[in-house]
């Protein structure tokens, strides 16, 4: 009992110090004023003998950057650490169906080092202005036909700043005669769009392709499903995230986000619309027929109004138990003009009309319980049944819900391999963003998986070590945390002393062993010699078992000396009752006032 009592004061006083340690600094910083350079010479001597010597914890590790080098075969690779946009082409067309003011592609673009870099040396390409068209290209090494290899696309973004509306994805433009960079816009014929887009809380990651009807030659655009996990966080951690698209020849896809699988599935199966259009249509030429009946119910015909229902009856009636309030003003109105107020001045009655004061709450309403006529407050008619309807029975003539007739599509084609889309000869963005500075970073276009992961590791990669070695570890963390939310203090001990408290309440609450001591004022015994005890009384009964058998055979040995002796000892009895009486007598006498001696003065 003693160590629980000691365990809660323990626990308790932790937490007041901690709360007091708060409250003292926060007297110290704004409560009173310290004269610090009054104090400062005698304090220094003091902290420096009283300071112990405290062990100064390891630098940061530091992450050197280097910029990455492809380690396959490319169709395309920017890292942007040259420091310049050579390669990429601004675009100076306008938009069509916009005002002129906002139509131009005049958004700026520019090579930086990203904010609260940990890579020094690590550029990127950054959409500098917001609320304005942006629009660069760039051309691959060599176009990207869909053959026999998957397609790999990846890339960086990071919103610096979030992103309130806006998006960041890439267009592959497809290879075209009248491909122009210098006029990119928001109608260049495009084979994939694929990267984030957000506006309001509507967090979106694209994956679109075009593709191409093999009988009208026209390009409608597939929407892969939207995934299942939650995005929210890619757009507004502030962190550097990779992007990356993988399609397989035989139609699969899938879409990572650093590294992890947010969506995947198949171009026959998963887009929208499909990309083959179904055998069978409906008839855009059947008409339903007019004795056609999709009623499954109908009034019954054979139902007739009861006598005593009436229609006109009210919902309402009047209350007619209710009964006037005591104290009710009945020639006193609810509302009357405000005695204090004042025509204005510049009021004119030709053109305002006579003028009338306010109404306002008549003050003498107050306190009565109501001003002006009284009427009974309505309730609810009981005979009040509404207007009569039929019952509803079903339709025996219900034919169920009429559906055109299924023909043949005159439009039906089936392409089993979407895969195989436009060829692809440059890599653009065209964006429109309400947030600056978002930064992209380390494209790349390829066909071998190794190849793509090793440009990631060399980039991407390394952000995110620089990041984890310049982020305090768990403890750095709990600790800066308690530094701005001092009452974690008293948490962070619960958790801790918690657990052990449990572990020596439930170890050491077990029945108390008496002490040595304790079996030395009991005589009780003690548990290391009760064994030894129930032997010693084992034993002890053999023996008194012995005895008394050998007992028994004395007894019947002896029987006959012991009537001998029996008779010898009468005779003494006998003896001692004769010298009894005399003896008692002699004390008699001795007693008698005549016997004693006189005393002497």
């Amino acid at each position: 009992m003693e160590l629980k009592w000691l365990l809660y004061v323990t626990l308790l006083a932790l937490g007041t110090l901690a709360v007091q340690a708060h409250d003292m600094d926060d007297d110290n910083d704004g409560d009173d004023v310290v004269d610090i350079e009054d104090d400062m010479d005698d304090g220094i001597e003091e902290v420096e003998e009283l300071k112990p010597e405290t062990s100064t914890p390891p630098p940061t590790p530091k992450v050197t950057y280097r910029a990455p080098v492809p380690t396959g075969e490319v169709y395309f690779a920017e890292s942007f650490d040259k420091g310049t946009l050579d390669g990429w082409i601004l675009s100076r067309a306008k938009k069509d169906d916009t005002d002129d003011e906002i139509s131009k592609y005049d958004g700026k673009w520019e090579v930086q080092d990203m904010k609260d870099t940990k890579l020094p040396g690590d550029k990127g390409l950054v959409l500098v202005t917001r609320a304005k068209h942006h629009a660069i290209s760039s051309r691959l090494s060599k176009p990207f036909v869909f053959d026999t290899k998957p397609l790999i696309i990846q890339y960086e973004v990071n919103f610096q700043n979030g992103i309130e509306c806006g998006g960041a994805y890439v267009k592959l433009l497809s290879k075209t005669p009248e491909l122009n960079l210098d006029q990119f816009h928001d109608k260049t014929p495009y084979t994939i769009m694929f990267g984030p887009d957000k506006c309001g809380e509507d967090y979106k990651l694209h994956f679109i392709f075009r593709h191409k009807n093999p009988k009208t030659g026209k390009y409608e655009e597939k929407h892969a499903k939207r995934p299942d996990a939650d995005l929210k966080t890619y757009f507004t951690d502030k962190k550097t995230h990779l992007y990356t698209l993988v399609l397989n020849p035989d139609n699969s896809f899938e879409i990572l986000v650093d590294q992890t699988v947010v969506n995947s599935g198949n171009l026959l199966n998963d887009m929208s619309p499909p990309v083959n259009p179904p055998r069978e249509i409906e008839d855009p030429n059947d008409q339903k027929p007019e004795d056609w009946d999709e009623r499954p119910k109908i009034p019954d015909p054979d139902a007739v109004k009861p006598d005593d229902w009436d229609e006109d009856a009210p919902a309402k009636i009047a209350d007619e138990n209710a009964v006037k309030p005591e104290g009710w003003l009945d020639d006193e109105p609810e509302y009357v003009a405000d005695p204090d107020a004042e025509k204005p001045e510049d009021w004119d009655e030709d053109m305002d009309g006579e003028w009338e004061a306010p109404q306002i709450a008549n003050p003498k309403c107050e306190t009565a319980p109501g001003c002006g006529t009284w009427q009974r407050p309505m309730i609810d008619n009981p005979n009040y049944k509404g207007k009569w309807k039929p019952p509803m029975i079903d339709n025996v003539n219900y034919q169920g819900i009429w559906k055109p007739r299924k023909i043949p599509n005159p439009d039906f084609f089936e392409d089993l391999e979407p895969f195989k889309m436009t060829p692809f000869s440059a890599v653009g963005l065209e964006l429109w963003s309400m947030t600056s500075d978002i930064f992209f970073d380390n494209f790349i276009i390829c066909t071998e998986r190794a190849v793509a992961d090793d440009w990631a590791s060399d980039g991407w990669g390394l952000k995110k070590a620089a990041d984890g070695a310049a982020e305090p570890g768990v403890v750095g963390q709990m600790m800066a945390a308690a530094e701005e939310r001092p009452w974690l203090w008293v948490v962070y001990i619960l958790t801790v002393a918690l657990p052990v408290f449990l572990v020596v309440l439930f170890c050491c609450s077990g029945k108390k062993q008496p002490s040595a001591a304790e079996y030395k004022k009991t005589d009780a015994p003690q548990p290391d010699v009760m064994e030894e005890e129930k032997e010693e009384e084992k034993d002890k009964g053999d023996k008194e078992e012995e005895e008394e058998e050998e007992e028994t055979n004395e007894e019947k040995l002896g029987s006959d000396a012991d009537i001998g002796s029996a008779s010898q000892e009468e005779e003494e009895e006998e003896e001692e009752e004769d010298r009894k009486p005399a003896s008692e007598e002699e004390e008699t006498v001795n007693r008698s006032p005549r016997n004693r001696k006189p005393r002497k003065d």
